[in-house]
Parts: C-alpha cells; structure tokens; sequence
C-alpha cells in the first residue's frame, strides 16, 4: 500500500502522523461520494478515449461496490494509515482488482479536485437533510401553536415578566424563526451544487476533459468554470454553509434555553416526556432536559466551527494549501450535529405536555399594567400620563382579569391575533423544493451504474 505521491521519498513517522490528521477515520464517511464522482469521472474519461468500454464497465461494477461496502460497517472497508485518505484507499482498490484501469483512474483530476467534488457531493445531501428536519420542527412547532393559541402565559423579557402573552404566540415565533432559515440553506446547497471536477491541482490538465458531461452525471447545476477558482472556494464554501448552519444551531439553542426553563419544577408550563430526559446516578428522583442542554451547547460548538474554517482560509492565498484539509472535520461535524440536534428537538417537542392552568396562575396581577396604560389611552389618556398612574399600582392598572388582557392586542402578528396560515405557506415552497431535489440528487446514483 502506498499514497499517491510516494514516487520519491520516505517520510519521516511523525511529519506522516501531524500531515495525514484523522483523515483515514474522516473519509470513511466520503468515500461513497467519492466514488460516485469517480464513475462520472471514468464515464467521461472514456468518452475520450482515455478508458476502453471493458475498463469503464469494470471501474463502474468496483467503484459500486466501494460505495456499497463504506456504507457498510461490516463489510471491513478501511482506510490504512499509510495511505492517508479515501482516494488513495479506491485507487489501490481498484488498482488491485483491475489493474491497469485502476491506474487510469487519476488521469485528468488531482486530489485537489476529487476532495472538493466529494465535499459537494457529500454536503448538498447534507443541507437537505438538515434542511428537511429544520421544517419538521417549524411544522411541531406550528401544531403547538394552533393547540395552545389561547393557552395563557406569562411574556418575559430580561428573564423577568413583561407582559401576558400565549403559549402558542410563543411557539409560532418559534416556527416562523426557523423558516427564516428556508432561503439560506437553499444559498447554501445552491453554492455547493456546483462542479469543481476537471479543475486537477486549480490549473487543469492537458486533456480535452469534458467537464460539462461530468457535471451533468452528478447532477450539478452548473460547472464551476475558472479552475483556480474551485481551489479558491475550498473552506470558503465550508465557512459560508457552516454560518448557514451555526445560526439553524443558535436558533435551536434558544429555544432550547426556553423549554429548559419552562420545564424546571419552578415554573412547570410542560413536562418532558420520560423518553427525552435523562437521570441521575445519585438523585433517584431527578429527571434531567440534557438532551436541551446538549443542543444549546451544540450551538455554541457550530459557531466556533464556522469560525475555525473562517480563520484557516482566511489566512492563506490563492490556491490550495495543506491548511484547508483542516476545514473538512468541522464541515462535516457541523451538518451533521444541526441535523441530528434538529430532529431531537423535534422529538421533543412532540411529546411534551403542557400544564395551561400552572401557565396561567404563573401570570401576576402586575405583568398585565401595560395593557392598563392602553385602556387609559383608549379612552383618550396620554400615554405618558397614563403610564405614570399605571406604575403607582401597577397590580390594579388593569380593568378585568391579567390573564386575558392579551387579547386586546388584536393588530397583525400580536397574540390576540394569532393567524397560523402564513406559516403554514411559509413551508408549502420550501417541501416542494426540498421534494424536487431529494429526488433528483437520488436518480444521480444510478451514474454508478453499468451501461
């Protein structure tokens, strides 16, 4: 076994560990993209002749079973150290059972380019996935709104009570801040849907590759056309899609904060459902929301991921430098720890119970004094007038019961009126879209295919 380069010289043992990283481990997880992008790649190349019918179909019917076999725990498929990555491990592969064809395989790409197209490949499944969990939540979340939409409860602001609201105003903002998200991760799979194959080392190769062709077995929208430029978006695309995902995470993490805080035995508006909560090995009783608390800390580690791949690629020129093998671990960490944290929430959510008589006895007398200084103002009070009698006794500023005074506020988007359509619509685009490319990303896979 060797690696891609190894025509001159020993390297020393520990220059190999520090350069070669956790590579071997990482690229397990790529190794079936890379695979895919390599039958496009052997389709093209014998297009051009480069590669006989016979050897094409042989690579196609290995590279198959590359894929099959990474994606397969119990298949043994592994990456050797020596090797340092996924490429090296399919080329000997394919090296050993094909010979010849196997060594064919590089001709026209360079690590540089295979690496980026795997990344691509790999993270616009990612961002769908992330994408599709994302308006799951926004939907639970919608659902509870509609259930709750008069389930009185007290409004906070700097964590002390500002003014009575609902339950289901709290869990509509929740859904429409996740749809906000819709349109950025749909940028997000737009930049990485695009080819870098043919690209080589950023400076081409001297083949008439047929870059297009391969572009459009991927299914990628369009080729990346200046091949320096492909090299020039590696961890920038990383940093772009992270920032994307760091504030799905954020997001996440707050609302995970609230539900933390509702759920404690101080305020008890819900109750986690036994089979998102964890206990403790000394307090019998306890039963913990470390699942919220894994999430909101989640978010905090997307964030710093996204500033690590921007500090790394931020710091060198043009061009591909051995700095930006270090985006790949927190570009894959990243997708897939938002992804998971999204569809725990979810989970979450479906299962928690809500105690609307403890939400509203929670609501004190005074929290609803600005909805006193409105029905002084309503009845043409100024409002500065009205405000300073409403702070001498704010518990009796209000002229019928606290807990319903949010009704009065009936203008758009206020919890008296809670209209839950425009969420529903906000995910009608989004599904459809998600459902078009889902399946179109599926029907590339048949590029693995024989003629």
């Amino acid at each position: 076994m060797s690696t891609l380069w190894s025509a001159v010289a020993t390297l020393d043992e520990l220059i190999a560990r520090l350069t070669v990283g956790r590579d071997p481990e990482l690229d397990i997880e790529l190794v079936p993209y890379d695979a895919l992008a390599s039958a496009a790649h052997a389709r093209m190349l014998a297009k051009i002749g480069v590669l006989t019918e016979a050897e094409l179909e042989g690579l196609l019917a290995e590279l198959r079973k590359i894929a099959d076999d990474a994606r397969d725990p119990e298949a043994g498929f592994e990456i050797l150290s020596v090797e340092e990555d996924g490429h090296t491990a399919i080329e000997n592969r394919l090296t050993a059972r094909l010979g010849d064809a196997g060594k064919k395989i590089h001709t026209g790409r360079s690590r540089n380019d295979q690496i980026v197209a795997a990344l691509r490949l790999w993270g616009r499944e990612a961002v769908l996935r992330l994408a599709s969990e994302v308006l799951a939540v926004a939907t639970t979340l919608t659902d509870l709104a509609r259930v709750h939409a008069e389930t009185s409860i007290p409004g906070y602001t700097h964590t002390r009570q500002a003014m009575p609201t609902t339950l289901g105003h709290f869990f509509a903002a929740g859904a429409e801040t996740l749809l906000d998200h819709a349109p950025w991760l749909r940028t997000a799979f737009e930049h990485l849907n695009r080819s870098p194959l043919g690209s080589a080392s950023g400076f081409g190769v001297a083949l008439a590759l047929d870059r297009e062709l391969v572009a459009e077995l991927l299914g990628f929208d369009s080729m990346q056309r200046n091949t320096l430029a492909v090299q020039n978006d590696r961890g920038r695309t990383e940093a772009l899609v992270l920032g994307v995902v760091a504030s799905v995470a954020t997001d996440l993490g707050r609302l995970a904060c609230d539900l933390i805080r509702y759920s404690s035995e101080e305020t008890d508006f819900i109750s986690l459902d036994p089979s998102t909560t964890t206990g403790s090995s000394i307090m019998p009783q306890k039963r913990n929301p470390d699942v919220l608390e894994i999430i909101r800390a989640s978010a905090a580690r997307c964030r710093a991921q996204q500033g690590e791949v921007a500090a790394i690629y931020g710091g060198v020129g043009f061009g591909y430098h051995r700095d930006l093998q270090l985006t790949k671990e927190p570009f894959l960490r990243g997708l897939t720890l938002t992804a998971d944290c999204s569809a725990a929430m979810a989970r979450v959510l479906q299962s928690l119970e809500v105690d609307a008589e403890r939400c509203r006895q929670a609501i004190l007398p005074s929290t609803a004094a600005t909805d006193g200084v409105y029905q002084r103002v309503a009845q043409g009070e100024p409002f500065r007038d009205a405000y300073r009698r409403a702070a001498e006794e704010p518990t009796t500023a209000y002229d019928g019961d606290p807990a319903e005074s949010w009704r009065t506020r009936r203008h758009a988007g206020a919890p008296g009126d809670l209209v839950l359509t425009h969420l529903t619509d906000a995910t009608e685009a989004p599904a459809r879209w998600l459902d078009e490319r889902q399946r179109a990303i599926a029907a590339v896979w048949r590029t693995l295919e024989g003629r």
